[in-house]
């Protein structure tokens, strides 16, 4: 659930799957629902699937031709209000990145079950009221995750269509190479390595 692009695709269970299938010579798709909770219900995965069943349809007709592309496969993401989305664009992985935190919260109603220890507590039927926060004890302190900020690059970046009702499509290849700037800085810095900071173990 929720939307794989940007930088979420680095660590997505969803795109690692198509990667996978990619790495051993079979055509794949990664597909997203960018569910939000209030908004979307279950019924919207269904209407998400049939969204994409052009794609997928041109896609098996391209495979049985051979004229499909071999080296790359594709990400699809699919808007919240997908029954009025705009279409399909093609579009590039951008550099959206949401930055989580923790929120320290006074009940288990408001929070959830998650320690500050960063588990789940399995059985529990206490809550602790906002008298008592400050004096909790350490293994009874409850947190919620939050959004602390969002990244967004503007642009034909899968995010940004994504937010503006279009189903996205992103090709995707296997390597994952730095962009030209750092490659050029580490070109230069790489040889010096050794003369600024020998080892005895060379």
């Amino acid at each position: 659930m929720g939307d794989n692009c940007g930088y979420h695709i680095v660590y997505s269970g969803t795109v690692a799957g198509a990667r996978e299938a990619f790495f051993n010579g079979i055509p794949a798709v990664s597909v997203s629902y960018n569910w939000i909770r209030g908004k979307s219900n279950v019924n919207d995965f269904t209407l998400a699937a049939k969204a994409c069943l052009p794609i997928i349809s041109a896609i098996l007709a391209e495979i049985k031709t051979k004229h499909y592309p071999q080296n790359c496969f594709l990400n699809i993401d699919v808007p919240t209000d997908v029954v009025n989305h705009k279409g399909y664009r093609l579009t590039r992985q951008g550099k959206s990145f949401m930055r989580m935190g923790w929120r320290q919260v006074t009940s288990e109603r408001e929070g959830g079950n998650v320690l500050s220890t960063m588990t789940m507590e399995s059985n529990s039927s206490e809550s602790i009221d906002a008298r008592g926060l400050k004096n909790a004890p350490l293994d009874h302190l409850l947190f919620k995750r939050r959004v602390t900020r969002i990244l967004v690059e503007n642009g034909d970046t899968d995010y940004c269509s994504l937010q503006q009702g279009y189903i996205t499509v992103t090709p995707l290849g296997g390597l994952s190479p730095a962009e030209l700037d750092a490659v050029s800085f580490f070109q230069n810095w790489l040889p010096s390595v050794v003369n600024h900071y020998p080892s005895s173990a060379l």
